[in-house]
Formats: structure tokens, sequence, C-alpha cells
């Protein structure tokens, strides 16, 4: 799967709120994906700091795309569990998710995500959450 399939199935199948988010697929492969969104107004709570829901909102499709690229299809997986670590306020010009699938069961798949402030490069968030197949 190309970033730019990837990204044709987000545009053409996910919500209209995921969508504005704006998220960008740079990469996705067996070994990780990675999307971006730019920080807007949209998503900024008081202070200039991005809100939880849209860094919530940026993991987790990003840990359904890196279960896609992990299995190179399109196939139909729900969330069952989903966790998440703030480590500091997240603000700059954009945030990085870097997912990755950890264990790939029969019913199960576990994931990790990542979420980097850009252009500091330091990480906001570690978020996992679990999806039946």
């Amino acid at each position: 799967m190309t970033p730019e399939t990837a990204q044709a199935i987000l545009d053409d199948n996910f919500a209209p709120w995921v969508r504005a988010l704006q998220p960008k697929i740079t990469e996705i492969g067996a070994s990780r994906t990675v999307m971006t969104i730019p920080i807007t107004p949209q998503i900024n709570r008081v202070g200039d700091i991005v809100c939880g829901q849209a860094l919530v909102a940026l993991a987790d499709t990003a840990m359904v795309f890196a279960c896609f690229g992990h299995m190179d299809a399109l196939e139909p997986i729900g969330t069952v569990t989903l966790d998440t670590q703030f480590l500091r306020p997240a603000s700059g010009d954009a945030i990085r998710a870097e997912a990755e699938v950890t264990r790939m069961g029969k019913a199960m798949i576990f994931t990790r995500c990542t979420l980097i402030a850009e252009p500091s490069g330091k990480a906001v968030a570690l978020v996992t959450a679990t999806f039946a197949r």
C-alpha cells in the first residue's frame, strides 16, 4: 500500500470530522505509518494548546492505518481499547503521528503511537490501542 492509496482510503471512507483535521499520510508500510495534521485554530483550546480530542483522533486514525499497512490491505477493524498518556502540551505548526503494530493475532491487533509536535520534535503523547479484526 502506498501513501497515496492510503490517503485515498482515508479521504473516501473516514468521518468528516476526522477529515476536518486535514490528516496527511506520508509513510505507510509493514513496520510503521506516519501521519501529520496541521495545528489550526479549530483544534486549539485556551493557551494555543491542541485539544486532547484532536490528538486522540489522530492517534486512533494513524494506528488504524498502521494495521492496514501491516496487512497491506483494507480490512474492517474496530477499536476495542484506547489508552493515552499526555506528556506535555502540544503546540507548534503540526503534530506527527508515528504508529506501529506491536502484535497481530487472528482476532486482535495491538498497536502503539507516539505523537510529536513539530517543529520542536518533542513527544506530546503516547497512545496504545487494541483493535478487533
